[in-house]
């Protein structure tokens, strides 16, 4: 496997993990239920991307894992967007680490996919009246 595989395989462990959080976030956002769908719609259609672009590639794509430990529990709107948040930053960072041992498309891909959380992490952290709404560095944990 190489370093662009070893990554990919990564940012794919990333998106499960994400859309598992999605399903605990979503429930807990009153009116802004439609964020958390937008959010996990999006983590599954590039889940489903880089399942094909692995497999294409000769990789055995890992599965979902049964259940991810989430850091903290969610029992209102204010940690469901917390951990929306950090969501966004840890998908981010694993899309950002495979930019330097990507070139081309699938460079293309990842800074597309970190700039893609970044943005959506900035939205919940409006959603949660957070400030700074943005990081100097997104992705850098």
């Amino acid at each position: 496997m190489t370093p662009s595989d070893e990554r990919l395989v990564a940012a794919l462990q990333a998106e499960h993990a994400a859309i598992y959080g999605y399903g605990t976030v979503g429930p807990k956002l009153d009116g802004a239920v439609s964020l958390a769908r937008t959010a996990e719609a999006a983590h599954r259609t590039r889940r489903d991307a880089l399942i094909v672009r692995l497999a294409g590639a000769g990789v055995t794509p890992p599965p979902a894992a049964p259940a991810y430990s989430l850091p903290f529990p969610v029992t209102d709107r204010a940690s469901a967007l917390k951990l929306a948040v950090l969501i966004e930053e840890r998908t981010g960072a694993q899309w950002r680490l495979a930019l330097p041992v990507t070139t081309g498309e699938v460079r293309k891909l990842s800074l597309d996919a970190l700039v893609d959380c970044a943005a959506r992490a900035v939205v919940f952290r409006r959603a949660a009246g957070v400030t700074p709404m943005s990081v100097p560095f997104p992705g850098k944990l």
